[in-house]
């Protein structure tokens, strides 16, 4: 099915063009289309046994019993019969015990299914690892907020803004307009157009997953097993330069290792050689530090800065204090001293 080196597992493969489609035929509901059955066909597509597989968009249900396979419609979930709807009263499938609080869209069947083959298809020298690595993060970070939308379970209880920027929303605006007219009205050619999107969007998150973030891990292990190299505290780790993707493997590598404190600041240098410190988020919480830098620094620069914290070299501090500089190495890491000393006296 597809053509690669061998000498990177991190590189994407380009398919091969010549082999020709799959006859079997995917099944799906017609009318107004959704990501969840976008996304369902586009996963299926990229394995052998469904490559460029013909779709039939209905709902009758005769003509769902002859076909290969078939999702999101039906009122059947079964495997063995190769039939993935959701929408029965009885369905309470999720993709594992960590994630229990999302039960699983057509897509998400699909994807825990056939999840392996889709990502073994784009990178087919991944160890098995490193391909069950990519397989859970992309659930992680793709497939739930998916299957989130699809059966109705908000984000958070109180939301303070609507985002109507994501891919389900872009994707349920290709549909039809109930005032549109013209000559590509057409819902089924929509719906391509719909999947192709999605599968635009799995690719890219894909991509920094397998080419970023599996990378990035033995980078972001190194540092927590040297901790105590860095500080006495063992609370803050040092990267040699900036960039790596180290915010979800740390989660993952203080669980493997049982670290205990848990790291507060991360310390590395950007691509203009400035030394930076950043603290790090609570699990879970996108803008919610386990240690923040101190009150009086935030929203202060430069010489102004190193006077009130009494570090020479200091270039900033975020309003929010998450993140700072410093023009060296030795006066990050006393931010980073200074900020955990502050935390334990108040």
């Amino acid at each position: 099915m597809s053509t690669t080196s061998p000498s990177n597992p991190f590189k994407r493969t380009k398919f091969n063009s010549e082999l020709p489609p799959s006859t079997k035929v995917i099944g799906t509901h017609s009318g107004t289309f959704q990501c969840d059955e976008a996304l369902g066909v586009w996963l299926l597509r990229q394995i052998p046994e469904y490559r460029q597989s013909k779709v039939v968009r209905t709902r009758d249900q005769e003509i769902l019993d002859k076909l290969d396979i078939v999702i999101d419609v039906g009122g059947t979930y079964e495997h063995s019969a190769l039939r993935y709807d959701h929408h029965q009263r009885s369905f309470d499938e999720t993709f594992d015990e960590h994630h229990t609080a999302t039960k699983l869209s057509a897509s998400g069947l699909v994807y825990k299914h056939y999840g392996k083959e889709v990502i073994r298809a784009h990178y087919p020298d991944l160890n098995d690892a490193q391909l069950n690595i990519a397989y859970l993060k992309m659930y992680d970070s793709f497939m739930e907020a998916i299957d989130g939308i699809d059966t109705g379970v908000e984000i958070a209880p109180v939301c303070a803004y609507k985002d109507s920027t994501g891919l389900s929303a872009r994707v349920g605006r290709l549909n039809p307009r109930w005032n549109e007219e013209g000559d590509d009205t057409d819902p089924d050619q929509r719906f391509e157009i719909a999947s192709d999107l999605c599968g635009r969007d799995f690719l890219g998150v894909l991509e920094y997953v397998v080419e970023s973030q599996i990378p990035a891990i033995q980078f972001v292990e190194e540092a927590v097993l040297a901790r105590m190299d860095v500080d006495s505290s063992g609370e803050i780790i040092k990267f040699g330069s900036g960039g790596l993707p180290w915010k979800s493997i740390l989660y993952d590598m203080e669980r493997k290792h049982k670290v205990d404190p848990l790291i507060k600041f991360v310390l590395y240098t950007d691509q203009g050689g400035m030394w930076r410190i950043q603290a790090v988020s609570v699990e879970g919480q996108g803008f919610t530090n386990r240690v923040s830098l101190p009150a009086e620094w935030r929203g202060v620069r430069d010489a102004d800065l190193s006077s009130i914290a009494g570090i020479p070299g200091c270039t900033f501090c975020h309003n929010s204090g998450f993140i700072g500089g410093n023009e060296s190495y030795d006066g990050v890491l006393e931010m980073a001293k200074a900020a955990l000393a502050r935390n334990e006296e108040s």
